[in-house]
């Protein structure tokens, strides 16, 4: 019975950690894109409606990621204690960020019309916290350096050419999705100038996926003998296949008229993604050394982290559901919910 917890729980939980990420990823990822977005916004008018079509919507989004931090660190103390000292730098920045983005959020509507320095703090906050999020990957697919289970690596080593290209990849995946919610979500110019923007993105995302498919295996010899091994190859060939298909209904959605299918094609490439970094690094939780049966607590710490776990996913699962039926529907010029 031991064993079969000591086996089965860290999976459940490997499951949990990354379906919140995930989750976060997603749905984080577009208002990110937002912000990001704002510079290229051309009139306080256009502004005030990107902001107002995730106002419901942003602070809760952000639960996923206290969710798979929390997880981390309750159900896998060892890759905690050793992620957090590597990739030390990125998290705090990422985290400052995010609070200067939430508080311009709230800020700069009752700053009106004196705004400008919030508006500044938003797209930066936004563009900063994406770029650290894709070094804080960047630096968990090269690997962390671990000897008698502790990070024996220095402050800086999450900083490569690779980290800072899944930097400036996840900011082009985040306005992806910024743009094509945007396209669904919003009527007017914003949404005409929403579409075109999507399709400068999905070139810049196809670009990147491209870059770090072909770098990964190249790179690190244990992702290219999962991908391309038999019979491995055999069952995962159709992954860049789907890929590609997703990016051409995603062309083809965004010279259609104006609706969510853009969004959802988005979604696809970077659940699609995910799945690829999942299949590059499982039962890895520290790459190259750290697996998560290693990196696991106790059973019964586990287990009691899980019972809160059942309880309370649901209420968040339903919560969030309610929202984004609450306020579905488009969000029109001189709309808003301030």
């Amino acid at each position: 019975m031991d064993l079969t917890l000591d086996y089965y729980l860290p999976v459940i939980w490997a499951v949990i950690i990354a379906s919140a990420v995930g989750l976060y990823v997603i749905l984080d990822g577009f208002d990110l894109g937002i912000g990001i977005l704002f510079p290229f916004a051309r009139k306080e008018e256009d502004r005030d409606l990107m902001m107002n079509s995730v106002a419901p919507f942003w602070d809760g989004n952000e639960t996923w990621l206290i969710l798979g931090g929390g997880g981390l660190w309750v159900a896998f103390p060892l890759a905690y204690s050793i992620v957090m000292p590597a990739l030390y730098l990125p998290v705090i920045v990422m985290l400052l960020a995010l609070i200067f983005r939430g508080v311009s959020f709230e800020f700069r509507w009752v700053a009106k019309p004196k705004h400008r320095h919030w508006d500044i703090a938003f797209a930066a906050g936004s563009t900063v916290a994406a770029f650290c999020q894709g070094l804080i990957l960047g630096g968990l697919i090269q690997g962390i350096e671990v000897q008698d289970r502790q990070y024996v690596g220095g402050s800086w080593d999450f900083l490569t050419p690779f980290s800072v290209l899944c930097g400036v990849g996840l900011v082009a995946g985040y306005a992806l999705l910024g743009a094509t919610w945007l396209r669904g979500r919003v009527e007017g110019p914003v949404a005409d100038r929403a579409a075109h923007l999507a399709k400068r993105a999905m070139l810049a995302v196809l670009a990147f996926i491209a870059a770090v498919s072909i770098w990964t295996p190249l790179a690190f010899e244990p992702i290219a003998d999962r991908w391309f091994s038999t019979p491995n190859i055999y069952f995962l060939w159709p992954v860049p296949v789907l890929t590609a298909l997703l990016g051409l209904g995603l062309w083809v959605g965004l010279h259609r008229p104006a609706g969510y299918s853009p969004f959802f094609f988005s979604i696809g490439l970077f659940l699609l993604s995910y799945l690829g970094l999942a299949i590059s690094t499982f039962p890895l939780l520290v790459p190259p050394s750290v697996t998560i049966w290693e990196a696991a607590a106790v059973p019964a710490s586990q287990i009691f982290s899980l019972i809160g776990v059942t309880f309370m996913l649901p209420i968040v699962l339903g919560y969030t559901v309610f929202v984004y039926w609450t306020f579905r529907g488009k969000v029109r010029p001189g709309e808003g919910y301030h």
